[in-house]
């Protein structure tokens, strides 16, 4: 991958019309159907035997809806599928993600460091439900249930990065003190986000720092990127701008911000003048 490697897509954030719901909710409502069938099951069978209504077994097996991992693990219980179903549950989950987000959502998943400037907001990964819900739900154009119920499960999927034993991945964000000032979803759901993040550092492989207003000029100051490194040390910076994503992987583009951003670290508190920070400001909310 070089230069030619930048994919830039655009969504609007609104509901996928019917034809272009994701190829895998329908593969894997396919092979729902199948096993159905096999162990002699009519829909309603099946919902009675996993714990769900006989219109969310027959969205799934249509494709209009995707399966959330509850489901799959009930389907494998009662249908004795032998991981089949499981094994989708990553790429059903991806689907969920926005069009443009999806490119990205790949790399992230193949990453063994994960390193990010967040001018804005708290970076998806560490976001708690009620953050997360409450961006969702100030999308403009505004969002159906439907969006923002697939877009939440799909953020919190991605939060199981975190915690991922083989191989792990080290984590580290920036991040711009104003972000941290910004009330979203209310001084409740913000001092639990503030607290999320003052837990978070517990993880060995996680690591948080806050850039200072107070410096007014930084090497960040031109927005947000995530650097993202694969097993087999493949590099890669994604920007992410208005529903704009760009991933390059040109060895001098990319260096040129693997060196920026350890500038940055450099110029923000270090953790633990950053954990203090974070700590005061929940207590003061």
């Amino acid at each position: 991958m070089g230069r030619a490697a930048e994919r830039t897509c655009q969504t609007t954030g609104r509901r996928r019309p019917e034809k272009e719901r994701p190829a895998v909710w329908s593969a894997y409502g396919k092979l729902l159907r199948l096993f159905r069938e096999r162990a002699g099951l009519t829909q309603q069978g099946l919902a009675d035997a996993i714990g769900y209504s006989v219109e969310q077994v027959a969205s799934v097996e249509q494709g209009r809806r995707p399966a959330k991992v509850s489901f799959t693990e009930a389907a494998e219980r009662a249908l004795e599928a032998g991981g089949a179903l499981r094994v989708l549950q990553d790429d059903v989950d991806r689907a969920k993600l926005p069009l443009f987000f999806q490119d990205f959502a790949l790399l992230e998943a193949e990453a063994v460091s994960r390193f990010s400037y967040d001018p804005m907001l708290v970076p998806g990964l560490l976001q708690t439900e009620s953050y997360a819900r409450a961006l969702l739900e100030s999308h403009f154009p505004p969002l159906d249930e439907e969006a923002i119920e697939q877009h939440l499960t799909a953020r919190l999927a991605r939060q199981s990065l975190l915690t991922r034993k083989n191989p792990c991945v080290v984590f580290s964000c920036v991040i711009e003190e104003a972000a941290l000032h910004r009330m979203v979803g209310g001084v409740r759901v913000m001092r639990e986000q503030l607290e999320r993040l003052r837990d978070s550092v517990r993880l060995r492989n996680v690591e948080v720092q806050v850039m200072p207003t107070k410096l007014a000029a930084h090497s960040g100051v031109n927005g947000q990127m995530v650097l993202l490194e694969t097993l087999e040390r493949r590099q890669f910076v994604c920007i992410e701008a208005q529903g704009i994503m760009s991933i390059r992987s040109d060895q001098d583009e990319v260096s040129e911000f693997w060196l920026r951003y350890g500038m940055l670290r450099s110029q923000a508190l270090h953790t633990e003048e950053s954990a203090r920070l974070i700590e005061h400001m929940a207590g003061e909310l």
